[in-house]
């Protein structure tokens, strides 16, 4: 996913490593794209070996250079492919940590059990939380003109989490109901 966040947003406007991340960080893309923002320097250098990219320019900040990356040809034909592969992939991800769990739930106390699944509920509700925090943010960086499919995207998110949180609302609701 770092190359396809990287070579799109690069796509828009020739941008330096820095504001690359920068702009990762404000959109959340860690959480949601899976992009580890340390990551960006790598993919730069890379995709420059590779020639997705190019340096356009050096731009002296303070005492640093920065260097300013724009996309080739040859890196929007791979934008394009990337692009096609990621919506051709299945996108269902299972909770498998907390299946597992749930599976062999007896071995605990039911208050052990409750407990866990409390604490499932809060990190649920934080994720909620942080999701919406950094939409606003994003609505008001935007000033407020979101393209639909970000909002699309968006409604998926908090439906995701709604939906899990139903999930651990109703295992807690089973495991009273069995003990």
């Amino acid at each position: 996913m770092t190359r396809l966040l990287v070579l799109g947003i690069l796509d828009v406007q020739p941008m330096s490593g820095y504001d690359i991340q920068q702009t990762l960080q404000m959109t959340d893309a860690e959480r949601w794209g899976g992009v580890l923002i340390g990551s960006i320097y790598h993919a730069l250098k890379k995709m420059e070996q590779e020639g997705y990219v190019i340096v356009t320019s050096i731009e002296q900040t303070g005492h640093r250079q920065k260097a300013v990356y724009s996309i080739t040809d040859t890196g929007r034909a791979y934008l394009q492919t990337l692009i096609k592969d990621s919506l051709k992939v299945s996108s269902v991800l299972y909770p498998s940590t907390l299946y597992s769990g749930l599976s062999f739930y007896e071995k605990l106390s039911v208050d052990e059990c409750r407990k866990a699944l409390e604490q499932q509920r809060i990190a649920l509700k934080d994720e909620y939380n942080a999701v919406k925090s950094g939409f606003e943010a994003k609505d008001t960086a935007m000033q407020h003109k979101i393209p639909s499919m970000v909002n699309l995207i968006m409604d998926n998110m908090f439906s995701i989490i709604k939906q899990q949180q139903d999930f651990v609302d109703n295992a807690l609701a089973l495991l009273e109901k069995e003990h």
